[in-house]
């Protein structure tokens, strides 16, 4: 029998940079939000934890579960937003295969921000899906519909354009994958 070795403490993880993203086509990406919640959280960008940022004013909850692709960096200076469609929520902090289908492309305050729409790889009710036109319209106009009111009662503008099939998404993932790639060769993304 061996002899008990004490715990060995490794350097902190952090989920937005610690995490292979992989390719764009099949990506692994953090899940924040379980379906069906009306709790934000959203990475600590200093600790690598969840920290809750507000529970929802408007009386909606997420239509999917929601989170980010590791090593990415968009226009809004956090790591590429995603929302997982799957059976069933997911637990925070759980890493997810998943296969783009779509993009969103919204103005949140006056500024661009994608969302990728995906389907969990590992989930039959959604891994089918190829392209978000191929969802039934209603689930798309839910997802579109909780993006236009989630904001609405904390006094905040949000517009959502048309949602793109999966083709307009691989370039979006693939720049935010660049993106972050120049942004830590500067050394500048440290542990933020």
């Amino acid at each position: 029998m061996k002899p008990f070795e004490p715990f060995r403490r490794t350097p902190p993880f952090h989920p937005w940079h610690d995490v292979a993203p992989g390719p764009p086509s099949s990506f692994t990406a953090v899940v924040e939000i379980p379906l069906g919640s009306s709790n934000k959280y959203e990475l600590d960008k200093a600790s690598g934890l969840l920290k809750l940022d507000r529970v929802l004013h408007s009386a909606v909850f997420y239509p999917a579960n929601y989170g980010f692709i590791p090593q990415t960096l968009a226009d809004d200076g956090d790591p590429l937003d995603v929302l997982i469609l799957a059976a069933e929520p997911v637990y925070p902090l759980t890493l997810v295969t998943a296969r783009p289908i779509g993009l969103m492309t919204m103005m949140d305050q006056n500024e661009i921000d994608y969302k990728i729409i995906a389907v969990g790889v590992h989930d039959p009710e959604y891994n089918t899906y190829r392209d978000v036109h191929e969802l039934p319209k209603h689930r798309v106009a839910v997802i579109k519909r909780f993006f236009e009111d989630y904001k609405t009662l904390e006094n905040k503008r949000v517009v959502v354009d048309d949602i793109l099939s999966a083709i307009e998404a691989l370039p979006v993932i693939q720049k935010s994958l660049d993106v972050y790639r120049d942004w830590a060769a500067t050394g500048s993304c440290g542990r933020q």
